[in-house]
Parts: structure tokens; C-alpha cells; sequence
């Protein structure tokens, strides 16, 4: 067994070739070796990553409804987000431009949560997590054909809002805000 934080005995990459390549995802069989000497093939969803914002002013937490087709969802409760895909585009911009673009807001102070994995075990997506608050109106339009609904939910419902909630981003972002509001 090993010690929190340790590291494993590691592995080398060996390449590997794309079996699809789309718009949002590719997708790779990559080869690795481990220090043992086994090797092992993995089906890899490659993926820019992506940012989502926790945003509140006093009363409201800022959160969207939107199908979501590929889990089944024609309303699915979040936390405004999306992907990293203007080149070049640090996550921080990403995060202010998806705040303005979902919500019609901007916000004045930003704070990072945390930077976490998706699916470890078959992509690399990664999910910048930020925290806005002072927030002011601000739009941007978006390329996208986006069906977004705006909801304003309390934050003294911040417990109803975690227990409607299916989204693993929205449930992280909203976990850590109410840990930090009741701290």
C-alpha cells in the first residue's frame, strides 16, 4: 500500500494513432509501457478541457438550465461553463467569456477553485473552476446555437439546488460554495 501522495513506479509512452477526430474530441488508442516491462493499450478521449464558474452576487447564486441530449436532459441544472476553444485562450479569459455569454455577466473579483479531472480513466479532460463574484452586466454573443435558460436560485436554497443537481461540475462548484459560505 502507499503513503498519500506518493508517486507510482510510472510508465513511458510509446505513441499511438487516432481513430477519431472530431470537433469536440478525439479519440486515440495510445501504447504505454509500465516499469515492470507490461505493456498496455488505452482508448483515449483527447480534449482541450474546459472552464465553469461558480458565480453569486449577495442573494443569488447565477446557475443555467440546458438540454443536455447526450445524457438524456432536456433541463439539466449547471453552473455556467464551457470549453476552451479559442486558441491561445488562457482559462481565466475562457471563464469571463463564458460568464458574459450564458449569464450577460462580468464579474470584478476571480478567484480559481481548483483544476480537477473529468474521467481520468479514459480521457484528459481537464475543468478549470473558477469563483466571480461582484458581479455587473456584461454580454457577449456566442457562436454557438446555445438554449440557456438563466436561473437565479438563492443562496439560502443552495441545499435544494445540490439535491436537483446531476452535473459533476455544478456538484463540485456548489459543494465548495457552501463550504465556503458556512465557514
Amino acid at each position: 500500500m502507499s503513503e498519500p501522495g506518493a508517486a507510482g513506479s510510472g510508465f513511458q509512452a510509446l505513441g499511438g494513432e487516432t481513430v477519431y477526430d472530431g470537433k469536440i474530441v478525439d479519440v486515440r488508442i495510445e501504447r504505454f509501457r509500465h516499469a515492470d516491462g507490461e505493456e498496455v493499450s488505452r482508448e483515449i478521449v483527447r480534449h482541450q478541457g474546459a472552464v465553469a464558474v461558480v458565480a453569486h452576487d449577495e442573494r443569488d447564486a447565477w446557475l443555467v438550465r440546458q438540454p443536455r441530449e447526450a445524457v438524456d436532459e432536456p433541463a439539466l441544472l449547471e453552473i455556467p461553463a464551457g470549453r476552451l476553444d479559442v486558441a491561445g485562450e488562457q482559462p481565466l479569459a475562457a471563464a469571463q467569456r463564458e460568464l458574459a455569454e450564458e449569464i450577460g455577466c462580468g464579474a470584478r473579483s476571480w478567484e480559481p477553485i481548483v483544476t480537477y479531472y473529468t474521467g481520468a480513466g479514459f480521457t484528459d479532460e481537464r475543468v478549470h473552476l473558477f469563483h466571480a463574484t461582484e458581479l455587473y452586466e456584461s454580454h457577449a454573443d456566442s457562436e454557438e446555437n446555445e438554449r440557456i435558460e438563466i436561473v437565479r436560485w438563492p443562496l439560502a436554497r443552495l441545499d435544494d439546488a445540490l439535491a436537483e443537481c446531476r452535473d459533476a461540475k455544478t456538484l463540485i462548484g456548489l459543494l465548495w460554495l457552501a463550504r465556503r459560505l458556512n465557514t
